[in-house]
């Protein structure tokens, strides 16, 4: 594994002012007041409005649409939905995939239409190569081409027309009760979105106040309040049950817009972003939108609320549980070689920050005895120590020190990926220096990490180390977790001993 020994910067390398608390990074609450926050929000979502009915009635139009256009494959003795079972376990997962079950901002079945058609006629192509295949669905292939055509044309008009219904009445219902909603910024922009959004009550957002530490002087006739910087975002959510926050350019420097973002997405907002170059609407992917003519792009759910969370966790007890079984013999033979090098006490305690900012015992195999509990806690870097012997240099090199954690992983205090995790006392010090250094903590500290694979391990700047972690959980994804475990395995082939 390719193990990031912590370190910080060379001594006499100043650290940068800062804003920001040591207390605001080690006594974050372990999702106590945002859990709640978020529940209650959840609690008084609007049926039509909220993630789980819009989906659910475009889910169910797809499926009738399958239902009565497969009709048309029907013989004599009178089969018809065969073509419906062929063609909708392949219709459906493409639709997903397309993003054609996400509820948006703007929601047009025209501008759906392209994409409908193009996952329709694949699904149909399946379902008749498969019906040739298999003498159980015999209705879809024996079917004239000119039939299969007019099913084919069936299944997106119909489709289309139900998507058309279900958007009708999803404005309807947002021009009734739009959702209370905040913007994150005074600027010129922020007060032309909040302007548009109170008009426009089709997009079911409404305006309650704006959010910035420091706006500009706002228009004379301007009827939204400033509620104030990003410490009072909790009190505004839960004051105003708010759903949905709009970020705009104005709203402070850019890292106290990332923190309120990411903050809002905590307490279980979805966020929009209203970006000021308008080139960002060419921008590819599902997730753009508009917002009366301006490029809005939607922000994901934070990592641990993502579908696929609870399977990494899965992995990771499995993987630590056979990796413990799996090397017993490695590591019995490493504890003898610290016994006989360093003497008894061959496992090394020394006290970590993980998720929340919450402590934990990290475990590794001994590679030197420092000279008291001070030094083990503060000390920045050990790998050119002369006190280290030859079984130490080898097991720091090869990474084989870090095989305890494991033990770590199996018991919930880490995972095989994640940003690596530091000492309390460096953890005070890299707050103070790097604002977004603290965001870390979002997610469970791992044995490897995005930063670690990128080579930034030893004496390697700390600032970098953060935006790599803090890129690796806003885009977090089990296929990145596997190509970092992959890449981590390349590099234990050529280790340096950082």
């Amino acid at each position: 594994m390719t193990i990031d020994h912590e370190s910080v910067p060379r001594p006499g390398r100043p650290l940068p002012n800062s804003r920001r608390t040591a207390a605001a990074i080690l006594d974050r609450p372990a999702g106590t007041a945002q859990t709640r926050t978020a529940a209650a929000v959840g609690r008084h979502r609007r049926p039509l409005q909220s993630r789980i009915a819009v989906p659910s009635g475009l889910l169910a139009v797809d499926t009738l649409a399958v239902c009565a256009a497969t009709g048309f494959t029907a013989d004599r003795t009178g089969r018809p939905l065969l073509g419906a079972v062929a063609v909708l376990p392949l219709l459906l997962p493409l639709n997903l995939t397309a993003g054609l079950y996400r509820t948006r901002l703007t929601v047009s079945a025209l501008d759906e239409l392209p994409v409908l058609a193009t996952r329709a006629t694949v699904a149909l192509a399946f379902a008749v190569t498969l019906s040739a295949c298999l003498d159980g669905l015999p209705d879809v292939a024996a079917a004239h081409p000119l039939r299969l055509l007019a099913t084919l044309a069936a299944l997106i008009l119909l489709a289309a027309g139900g998507r058309a219904l279900v958007y009708r009445l999803l404005r309807r219902a947002r021009c009734r009760r739009p959702s209370p909603a905040l913007v994150l910024g005074a600027g010129r922009l922020g007060q032309r979105v909040a302007a548009a959004l109170t008009e426009h009550r089709e997009y079911g957002l409404r305006p309650v106040g704006y959010l910035d530490p420091d706006p500009v002087l706002l228009a004379p006739d301007a009827k939204l309040p400033v509620l104030g910087g990003r410490e009072v975002l909790e009190r505004e959510v839960r004051r105003h049950r708010i759903h949905h926050v709009v970020a705009t350019e104005g709203a402070a420097d850019e890292t106290e817009t990332a923190a309120a973002l990411r903050e809002a997405a905590r307490l279980g907002c979805q966020v929009w972003l209203v970006p000021a170059l308008r080139e960002y609407g060419t921008v590819a992917g599902t997730d753009r939108d508009q917002l009366w003519g301006f490029p809005c792009l939607k922000l994901g759910r934070p990592a641990p609320r993502r579908r696929g969370w609870p399977v990494k966790r899965a992995l990771d007890i499995l993987a630590a549980g056979l990796g413990l079984v799996a090397l017993a013999p490695v590591l019995a033979a490493c504890a003898l070689a610290v016994r006989f090098d360093t003497g008894p006490g061959v496992l090394f305690r020394q006290q970590r920050t993980g998720l929340d900012g919450r402590s934990f015992t990290l475990l590794k195999f001994r590679t030197l005895r420092p000279s008291n509990e001070h030094e083990s806690a503060t000390r920045w870097n050990i790998a050119q120590d002369h006190r280290m012997g030859a079984v130490g240099r080898l097991l720091r090199r090869s990474s084989l020190d870090e095989l305890p954690q494991l033990w770590n992983v199996l018991r919930g205090d880490m995972s095989l990926v994640g940003p690596r995790p530091e000492r309390p006392y460096f953890v005070m010090r890299f707050g103070q220096a790097y604002p977004e250094y603290a965001d870390r903590h979002r997610v469970p500290v791992g044995l490897t990490g995005l930063a670690q694979v990128n080579g930034l391990r030893g004496d390697t700047s700390i600032e970098d180390r953060a935006r790599f972690d803090n890129r690796y959980i806003e885009n977090w994804s089990l296929w990145q977790d596997t190509k970092i475990l992959l890449r981590t395995a390349a590099l234990m082939l050529h280790p340096d001993g950082s």
